[in-house]
Order: C-alpha cells, then structure tokens, then sequence
C-alpha cells in the first residue's frame, strides 16, 4: 500500500498521469516550436504568441460551426481543413506584424517585449470585442470521441492521441525545412552571422519576415489542436506563454532537441506534480527547478554552437 492505494492503483495512476503529462507535452511543443524559431534567430520576445494561439482556435471554431451548418456530410474532415486555415491566418498575422513594428525593434529585446505585450493586449480586446468574452468550445468529429481502454483503470482518450500525432509530424516538418531545406539554411546563415548572409545574396529581411510568420502559423495550428483539449477565449493564450518561454529558454534557443527534451520534461514534472499537490504549487516547484538549473547552466539544456 501506498497512502490509500494498492501498489496496481497507484501504478495506474501515475501511467494516467503520464499520459496527461504527454498531451501537456505536445502543446508545449507546437506552442514552443514557433517561439523558439522566432526567438532563436531574431532576438524578438514576442509576447503576443499566445494570442497568435488563440487565433488559430478560433479559426478552427468557426470552421466546426461553417461545416456543421453547411456541410453537414463532410462535418468529418473540417478538422484538417481548420489547421491549414489557422496556419495561414495566423502566418500571415505574423508577417504583416513583422513588417508593421517588428522589424524596426531588432537589436532592441526590452523594446519587442513590451510592444509585444502592448499587441498582445490589443488583440485580446479584439477577440473580446468581435467574439464574445464567453469561451467557446468545438464539436468533435465521432472518431475523434470516446477513449481506448488499456487496462480496468487506464484509459486513452483519442483525442489525445490525435494531438500527440499532429505534434509527432509538425515537429517532423520543422526538423526537416529547417535542416533539410534550401530555406533552412538561409535561416541557419542568418542566425550564425547576418551581415555575411546579406553580402552573399541572401535577402535577410524576407527571412525574418517568412521566419516570423512561421512561428505564429505553428502557433495557429497548436491553437487548433488546443480546441481539442480545452475551451478558448480571449484571454486563454496567457496560460501558456509563461510555459512556453520557459521551455524555450530551459532548452536552448534555436535549439529544436532543446525545445522538445525541455517540453517533455517540464510537461511530465507539472502533471505529476499536480495530482499530490495543487496545480499553483506544482507550477512553482518547477519554475524553481528550472531556474535553479539555469543558474548552474544560463545556455539552457542544448546550446547552439557556434564558431566566433
């Protein structure tokens, strides 16, 4: 025995907790991934990532509502139209915004975070305003309900597996543009040494403008994931961001191992944290941790290296 469980109970419980742990991990990532493109090559803290988040939920509402009203027979596969919507409506939030106030902030961190945060409020009102203050929730297609019974006590939901999936490919598809494409490689160039990468030919502003709008589609698309798991309104992309710059500075800028290695351990501490003790304190302990290691390693988990 253990407290008031029998050692299978317990067992169970912790694999359930795991798994919850899991698809916290994949959110993490998909909203991680897109920061730490941002923030690993330009510099630029944008606070406004969980809004771009947002975005692609609401887009993905929509959707479920344009389908169930009017095309009820293919109500199936709104889902994966939904993600491409959100990856472009928000990619291309992120270039105009790019193009509009970030790109005359670079080489200024404290001035992006706070005209980040300033657009981070804006677009709140925004969803507040156009939306509704109330959170809304999507109806899933029937395959994508119900749960897969492992054991008596464990149960997957499918859902979860789905997020886990989607995640598993969008962070295929970064590792691949970014270290097996043409375009990745401008990137790469950029981030190493800018001023070479122009005298070569290389156009570093559109990179930074593709790079950014990037990052928030990424942010669109784990937001139309998120709609699977919890409700969205217009302030619920500030439950993630602390989260996410957290794993993004954990495990290294522009470091994508670093980014997934810190998701999954940051996700995993929470969500067994979280069942012996209050969501809040469990937060706490792992921001300790956390900078308690960053202390002892500032570089984060995975340090890019570079030759100077």
């Amino acid at each position: 025995m253990i407290g008031d469980y029998t050692y299978y109970e317990f067992s169970s419980i912790l694999a359930m907790q795991a798994f919850a742990g899991l698809i916290l991990f994949s959110v993490f990532v998909m909203m991680a991934l897109g920061l730490a493109i941002i923030f690993g090559q330009m510099g630029v803290i944008n606070m406004a990532h969980g809004e771009f988040m947002i975005l692609g939920a609401y887009v993905t509402y929509f959707t479920s509502i344009f389908f169930e009203h009017y095309l009820p027979s293919l109500f199936g596969i709104y889902f994966f139209l939904a993600m491409i919507l959100a990856f472009i409506v928000s990619g291309a939030l992120g270039m105009f915004v790019e193009w509009a106030m970030i790109r005359h902030l670079y080489k200024r961190p404290l001035d992006t975070l706070l005209a980040t945060w300033g657009l981070s409020l804006i677009l709140q009102q925004f969803y507040r305003s156009v939306f509704g203050a109330r959170e809304v929730g999507v109806t899933l297609p029937e395959y994508l309900l119900g749960s897969i019974s492992l054991t008596d006590i464990i149960e997957v939901p499918i859902n979860g597996l789905f997020v886990m999936g989607l995640t598993l490919l969008i962070t295929f598809g970064v590792w691949f543009l970014m270290y097996r494409s043409g375009w990745g490689k401008k990137v790469r160039a950029v981030i190493q040494n800018r001023v070479m990468a122009g005298a070569v030919g290389i156009n570093t502003k559109m990179v930074d403008r593709m790079t950014f709008g990037l990052g928030c589609g990424i942010a669109g698309v784990a937001g139309s994931a998120f709609t699977m798991i919890g409700s969205t309104g217009p302030t619920a992309g500030q439950l993630y961001i602390v989260d996410t710059f957290l794993v993004v500075v954990f495990g290294g800028a522009a470091s994508l191992l670093g980014t997934i290695a810190s998701a999954f351990t940051i996700s995993q501490a929470q969500s067994t944290m979280e069942f012996f003790m209050s969501g809040s304190m469990a937060k706490v302990l792992t921001l300790l941790t956390v900078v308690g290691i960053l202390m002892l390693r500032p570089q984060g988990l995975f340090a890019l290296k570079i030759r100077r």
